[in-house]
């Protein structure tokens, strides 16, 4: 083997992590979604790098070469099925393929990305419980259902402009210094950089995540169209109006508003700053 083994944990003796934490995120997630790793495109590196290390491992040892999303070594990997050795642990009877007690063994963080690749509805802001219960009636049923029983909408998808900056005469110097983030997969460069976005479920992603509902400013509407756009991060705050996500983002292109927002301050913990600007100076 050519490469050098690098900085290895003691689980992956033959496989060179310095390596893989030198690679670009994207190259990092080609390889993980071919050796199996379930949830690859909504890892972070560090997980990408210990998963796609546990599946080269696996496969040097003679196992299945990967399947586990990033992170955990539980035999649960959120596809709602169990091989033949797996115990179904604590199920009800209405949900005979799905283990609870395996969803209840892991962490919160990856309930709630799991509920959002099934269609579940507010689920950044659910308790463990809740996203347990929530993932349940979503494998069961197939998806796309909210925590309540009502319909969900998928993947938003990129909206008008794919996601790209909407520029003009008068675009700002926030917009221009920022990085232009046109996909889910996409990451911020470090912590703490200015991000710019138009794709409308990368915005969705980043406001649920933060328990965020989509809003309007009491008394700034026009006629029948919203008003200001804002986002309601706490219980129903006086003087915010919560609206649908479709009425938010018609809004939001017809302005031709741009969201300049953070993943993370500059000290690592998760920033809730965002504003919104058009080219054309209008109100957000």
């Amino acid at each position: 083997m050519a490469d050098q083994p690098g900085n290895q944990t003691p689980d992956t003796p033959d496989v060179s992590e310095t390596e893989l934490r030198g690679r670009k995120v994207d190259d990092l997630r080609d390889e993980a979604r071919r050796v199996g790793v379930e949830g690859a495109s909504s890892l972070h590196k560090e997980e990408l790098v210990h998963a796609i290390a546990r599946a080269r491992q696996a496969a040097a040892d003679g196992g299945s070469g990967g399947g586990s999303s990033g992170g955990s070594h539980r035999g649960g990997s959120g596809s709602g099925r169990r091989s033949s050795g797996e115990e179904p642990g604590n199920q009800t009877p209405d949900t005979p393929e799905v283990s609870e007690t395996e969803l209840r063994g892991r962490k919160v963080d990856d309930l709630r990305d799991e509920a959002r690749r099934l269609g579940v509805e507010g689920a950044s802001s659910l308790h463990k419980e809740e996203l347990v219960q929530a993932i349940v009636a979503a494998r069961t049923s197939g998806g796309g259902r909210s925590a309540d029983g009502g319909d969900e909408p998928g993947d938003l998808g990129a909206g008008p402009d794919g996601g790209h900056v909407r520029t003009g005469p008068e675009t700002s110097k926030s917009i221009k210094y920022s990085q232009e983030i046109t996909s889910t997969d996409e990451e911020p460069e470090r912590k703490g950089r200015s991000l710019v976005t138009t794709h409308h479920e990368v915005i969705r992603e980043w406001a649920e995540a933060r328990g965020g509902r989509p809003a309007t400013v009491d008394g700034t509407e026009h006629g029948d169209h919203l008003g200001v756009l804002r986002f309601d991060f706490q219980a129903p705050t006086k003087g915010l109006r919560e609206v649908s996500w479709d009425e938010w983002f018609e809004t939001f292109d017809q302005r031709r508003l741009n969201f300049v927002y953070q993943e993370e301050r500059t000290d690592g913990h998760r920033s809730t700053f965002f504003i919104l600007e058009s080219p054309d100076r209008e109100d957000g």
